[in-house]
């Protein structure tokens, strides 16, 4: 068996042209904005990445860079700032922030209708209830991927490998709701039959951060596997999955070149919907 490789640049590439036909119609004029708060490789990469997408599909950007030495104060003051900019339709505050800045006061402060990430309280809380809302980027990404390849997620058992609020824990919502009604396992450093877990998953979601944690042989037979997971190495940026996975798995979302892109085109996407 080998893995059909689910192509996020592909499927990312055919998203943004759909978005940037929907903004050459759309008699309004939309603004992402970015604040990022120091110099991180990553996260300088990822943003750059964000407005490169803006200009390619029409949609104009507004940066804001701070030094990592910002207080809390002064990123609270920034966020306010776009809040109150009629020229931003949406924005995102670059995570993760310092050590020393509460992230979660940070993002208590944007304004809801404004919250492109999906991950102010007021709307993770929408997501709760099954109401409409703006859904967060990463977890939109896996879901459009398991659209677009014919994933079944009806009685699906799905585990998702870490529980943090940009991706685990409200991917887990949006999967066991209506209609995609898949069992969901949440998985987090308490659990202690993880192995068991990854045999009997149909899909695993690995969202932890340690580079090639699933090796080949510990997932299901046939199983469907979304890489997430980031760390720098020495070698580059490598994934929480070894690709050896795909000889055994039915189909993979490798990193890089499976979510990430389209977690990009699912912001474009949310930048529209904030604007309806």
């Amino acid at each position: 068996m080998s893995a059909v490789i689910m192509d996020g640049k592909k499927l990312a590439k055919q998203t943004k042209a759909d978005i940037a036909a929907r903004v050459k119609q759309s008699n309004k004029k939309l603004g992402l904005g970015t604040i990022l708060v120091g110099t991180d490789p990553g996260s300088v990469a990822y943003v750059e990445g964000k407005h490169s997408d803006c200009a390619e599909v029409g949609i104009n950007s507004i940066r804001v860079n701070l030094p990592v030495s910002a207080s809390e104060q002064e990123i609270i003051k920034a966020v306010t700032d776009l809040n109150s900019n009629p020229e931003c339709t949406g924005f995102i505050v670059q995570l993760p922030l310092p050590k020393s800045v509460n992230a979660k006061k940070v993002l208590s402060a944007i304004n809801p209708s404004k919250d492109a990430d999906g991950l102010h309280p007021l709307n993770l809380g929408n997501l709760v209830l099954s109401e409409n809302t703006i859904i967060p980027c990463t977890p939109k990404a896996i879901l459009t991927l398991l659209e677009e390849y014919k994933i079944k997620l009806p009685g699906s058992k799905v585990l998702i490998i870490g529980r943090g609020t940009t991706v685990g824990r409200p991917l887990s919502i949006l999967l066991s709701q209506k209609p995609n009604n898949a069992t969901v396992t949440l998985e987090h450093s308490a659990t202690s039959n993880l192995p068991e877990l990854m045999k009997q998953a149909d899909i695993v979601v690995a969202a932890i951060g340690s580079a090639h944690f699933i090796k080949s042989g510990m997932i299901k037979d046939g199983a469907t596997v979304f890489d997430v997971g980031i760390t720098r190495t020495d070698q580059g940026l490598v994934g929480d999955v070894d690709p050896a996975v795909t000889q055994s798995t039915s189909a993979f979302a490798p990193m890089p070149g499976g979510v990430g892109p389209m977690t990009r085109a699912m912001l474009l996407n949310n930048i529209i919907e904030l604007a309806n």
